[in-house]
């Protein structure tokens, strides 16, 4: 079963290629590929799709690859994985609200907004290890409360039912780190950059039958 990892401009993916890569080898969770074509994702096992800057641009850029939203939505909604990294996490809301009005997948109800930490110490962007509180989700199995990820951002998914929001941390206020719904997963951390914890979350996915 084919991983495909979207590459549509939004960032250097050799990282993420390389941790799926390693971990596949792991589990034999079958090839993994970084692709910007709509067919090789249309007869994808499973969808990842990274993001990295403004919640416009990356949605702007997506929608700017002929046919890879329509091939990436109607394999998704066919029952295949999907992990959504950071912005890509972010796409799955109804709509962000980083520099105005944009909307999202609407695949997991809720919006994006920016961080506003209560305590005037504490930067934004968000940047460096966090600790996750977690709730029971295949794809988090073997993660435990108090494992640390990594995080880079400065604004956050609110979802509408809590019940999507599997696992969360704080900065200032509560900040999503996973959401999820049926076949559909999205973490704000970066799971490339989160050594253990990251590896064993990408290597869970790999296995995960929804």
């Amino acid at each position: 079963m084919t991983t495909a990892i979207i590459d549509y401009g939004s960032g250097n993916l050799r990282s993420a290629e390389k941790a799926f890569q390693r971990m596949s080898a792991e589990v034999d969770g079958g090839p993994v590929v970084v692709t910007s074509d709509p067919d090789t994702v249309a007869r994808a096992g499973r969808i990842v799709l990274p993001g990295v800057g403004a919640f416009a641009d990356c949605r702007a850029g997506l929608m700017a690859v002929d046919g890879m939203y329509q091939a990436m939505s109607a394999r998704v909604a066919e029952g295949a994985p999907f992990l959504g990294i950071c912005v890509g996490m972010q796409l799955m809301a109804t709509r962000g609200l980083e520099h105005g009005e944009t909307p999202g997948f609407d695949w997991v109800h809720g919006d994006v907004v920016r961080l506003a930490p209560n305590d005037p110490g504490l930067k934004v962007p968000h940047m460096g290890w966090n600790e996750l509180t977690v709730s029971d989700h295949p794809v988090l199995d073997g993660i435990e409360t108090g494992a640390h990820a990594y995080f880079v951002h400065s604004y956050h998914f609110r979802p509408r039912d809590p019940e999507h929001r599997l696992a969360h941390t704080a900065h200032g206020e509560m900040i999503a780190a996973v959401v999820g719904r049926a076949n559909m997963v999205g973490t704000q951390f970066h799971p490339e950059k989160s050594q253990e914890t990251g590896l064993r979350l990408i290597a869970n996915f790999l296995n995960w039958r929804p």
